[in-house]
């Protein structure tokens, strides 16, 4: 009998932590299968193509574990991308400075964006609109705005620093020779170019700054609690004296927030700005939020696990791309992914949770 309640209580061990066996089991499968899976550069790929899915999947978390979802966030993503762009674009023709036209177009774009996470939250938390309707909504409404703002074509001719940012890296290290911090090493000859090593996209930087400090709102501040009696009981949390409605739109306005940082991100790596832009990311984000152990119901869900979540899409496909396995695949694995985190999230979730929070 004691042997067996070993035996159970490693395995509820295990499944409670699946996440991370299943992100080391790819790691090392896709390091014997593909060619230098292991390398600095690869790495740091997986990284980059992460940050979409990690931007939009941090706020989303904030929206699932009040046992809402936000719809929006794919096409907010080139909402923004568009704005940011066009701003960028006008003010440098105008003949403001790339550094200022960059900072007003970044800001523009930031603080617009928060106005559909208004809207949605206002319906979502006053109108009782059901998130899944109001979210949709301003999907549709998202693009339309962008594709009127930028006439349907992508925003190119933006200014020459965008690339610069984007494209930057926090050090630089040629061996025994040169180690610069952001600033690009100059006058470097053909061969060295070649050598130099390039360490942690500035992109990279940025997304993990502010997935950080969300990360101890959501876990550590009042804020956090609030959001997680929320979707725990929404009853329970007004009679706990929580502003639920005003809370509900705060919710909202930071998914929106880490969307339009997204776009933000997405001009900054790819030098345009497209409506489009993000579309293709929101079913990832779920799936990210989703295998990272938040539940659909609400109630629970962390920050470290979202980015567990989104780092075993971001190893799969780059794992993938390293294999010349046709991308279009991924889809079909990210599906297979979903459907086996909910199973694990039926499979007695009371007891699987309970032993997490004891622990």
């Amino acid at each position: 009998m004691i042997e067996q309640n070993r035996l159970k209580e490693k395995g509820m061990n295990l499944l409670r932590r699946w996440t991370l066996i299943f992100l080391a089991a790819e790691l090392i499968y896709f390091s014997l299968a593909g060619t230098n899976y292991f390398s600095l550069k690869n790495i740091q790929e997986i990284f980059m193509a992460s940050t979409t899915i990690l931007l939009l999947a941090t706020g989303q978390t904030f929206v699932i574990v009040t046992g809402g979802i936000d719809l929006s966030v794919g096409f907010m993503v080139g909402f923004s991308s568009v704005i940011s762009a066009k701003v960028m674009v006008e003010l440098w023709g105008a003949g403001f400075s790339q550094e200022l036209a960059i900072t007003i177009g970044i800001l523009s774009a930031l603080l617009v964006g928060l106005i559909p996470g208004f809207i949605n939250g206002f319906l979502v938390a006053k109108l009782r609109v059901p998130p899944f309707i109001a979210t949709f909504g301003m999907y549709g409404i998202a693009y339309g705005i962008a594709e009127i703002i930028c006439g349907n074509i992508p925003i190119h001719n933006l200014p020459t620093k965008v690339g610069s940012i984007g494209h930057g890296y926090l050090f630089y290290w040629l061996p025994q020779k040169v180690f610069s911090f952001l600033l690009k090493p100059e006058n470097l000859s053909r061969k060295e170019l070649t050598e130099l090593i390039y360490i942690i996209p500035n992109v990279t930087v940025i997304t993990f700054i502010f997935i950080g400090i969300f990360a101890f709102i959501l876990a550590k501040t009042k804020f956090g609690h609030h959001t997680y009696a929320i979707g725990g009981n929404i009853n329970s949390a007004e009679r706990a004296g929580v502003n639920v409605k005003v809370h509900l739109i705060k919710v909202y306005m930071i998914s929106s927030f880490f969307a339009s940082l997204a776009g933000v991100m997405y001009v900054l790596r790819f030098i345009t700005g497209r409506a489009p832009a993000g579309s293709a990311r929101l079913l990832d984000a779920v799936v990210a939020v989703v295998i990272g152990g938040a539940s659909l119901y609400g109630g629970k869900g962390t920050i470290m696990g979202t980015v567990i979540g989104a780092l075993i899409i971001g190893a799969l496909e780059v794992g993938l791309v390293n294999l010349s396995v046709p991308t279009y695949n991924l889809h079909i694995l990210v599906g297979c992914i979903l459907i086996f985190a909910v199973l694990i999230d039926q499979i007695s979730p009371e007891y699987i949770y309970k032993e997490k929070e004891i622990d």
